[in-house]
């Protein structure tokens, strides 16, 4: 018989594994539960456009069609187990079943008949969803470049970075197009994933139908920083959308003395008028236009939030907070960065 001692060092031994068992079944569970988020911000089954409801029927066909056959498959394989399962006296070899047509011409037709089930809508849905766009439809030329996004209206002679606003029940046709290397947008709740390919014109054409902000992000890996190439879509009631625009188009006023007018002189003597524009300052096309930079929520293609300190700390040493970002360190001092940086978020 063991002793006092040995029971209880073997029970305590039993509830330390029965706690980690309990914990491991608990974090399986809360993982397993988190991933099951129906509206999460990059959910592909909460369709918020006609091209995404159009994709998402689809695949509600698809995965119907795969539940049935799983049944199917589940049952006649637990029928199989049971009927042909082993028992004693029986012999050691069953019956072998060779060369019945009836069983081989209907998994050849069954298959068939899934796949023609699954061709239809999806060849329907293809054509739809490449008609041309309707005449009313918002224009928007999208540039893919390293990394970030640049959206430009030509219509409407708006130009912005990172932030696409559309106006909900209107016609969106986006042409896309880089010029560097091949990205990918891709909008989960409004629609599929459209190739940006380097000297050739892509098209995306959808209707938003619900106002809201929706998260996208490039889905072709295209280099360091590709995780790091999101953006932001602005879907806005139509008289919301028209004033963005007319806020977008407006000029620029000059900054109050003090900080913002400091920026406003440090950042047109230094290397940042070659690369960005402001209208009535610089001229620059390597990078954002940043003449509403103020406006936008968030800095360096959609990972940092616009503050005094973010952009501070992103105009002191961009590689440091998006690996490989083409805009260099431009050796600003620490009251220079801020200088800019107030300025920069004064351009609304």
């Amino acid at each position: 018989m063991p002793s006092d001692h040995a029971r209880g060092t073997l029970g305590d031994a039993k509830a330390a594994v029965d706690v980690r068992t309990t914990s491991t079944i608990g974090l399986a569970l809360s993982l397993g539960l988190g991933g099951c988020a129906w509206d999460a911000p990059m959910s592909t089954v909460a369709a918020r456009s006609d091209v995404a409801r159009e994709i998402l029927h689809v695949y509600a066909i698809i995965t119907w069609i795969a539940v049935g056959i799983a049944l199917v498959v589940g049952i006649a394989l637990a029928w199989v187990v049971v009927r042909f399962r082993s028992r004693p006296g029986a012999p050691g070899m069953p019956a072998q079943i060779r060369g019945h047509t009836l069983l081989e011409i209907s998994w050849t037709i069954a298959p068939a008949i899934v796949l023609l089930v699954i061709a239809i809508p999806t060849i329907q849905v293809i054509f739809r969803t490449q008609a041309a766009p309707p005449r009313d439809a918002l224009q928007v030329r999208v540039l893919g470049h390293q990394w970030w996004w640049e959206f430009r209206y030509p219509a409407l002679e708006v130009v912005t970075a990172n932030e696409l606003h559309v106006p909900a029940g209107r016609p969106v046709a986006l042409t896309l197009d880089g010029p560097d290397v091949i990205h990918s947008f891709w909008v989960p709740m409004l629609g599929g994933k459209r190739d940006v390919v380097p000297g050739r014109q892509n098209r995306l054409t959808f209707t938003a139908e619900t106002a809201g902000e929706y998260r996208g992000q490039c889905a072709e890996f295209c280099g360091v920083s590709h995780a790091n190439m999101a953006m932001r879509v602005v879907v806005d009631a139509p008289d919301a959308f028209a004033r963005w625009v007319a806020a977008q188009k407006a000029e620029p006023g000059e900054p109050a003395p003090g900080p913002a007018a400091d920026g406003k002189a440090i950042f047109a003597r230094s290397a940042c008028v070659g690369c960005h524009t402001i209208r009535g300052v610089s001229s620059g096309a390597l990078g954002p236009d940043l003449t509403t930079f103020g406006s936008r929520r968030t800095l360096a293609a959609g990972i940092l939030p616009i503050t005094v300190e973010t952009v501070t700390a992103w105009l002191k040493n961009p590689p440091a907070l998006k690996p490989d970002a083409k805009m260099p360190a431009l050796g600003l001092t620490d009251e220079q960065a801020r200088a800019v940086a107030t300025y920069l978020i004064g351009l609304k």
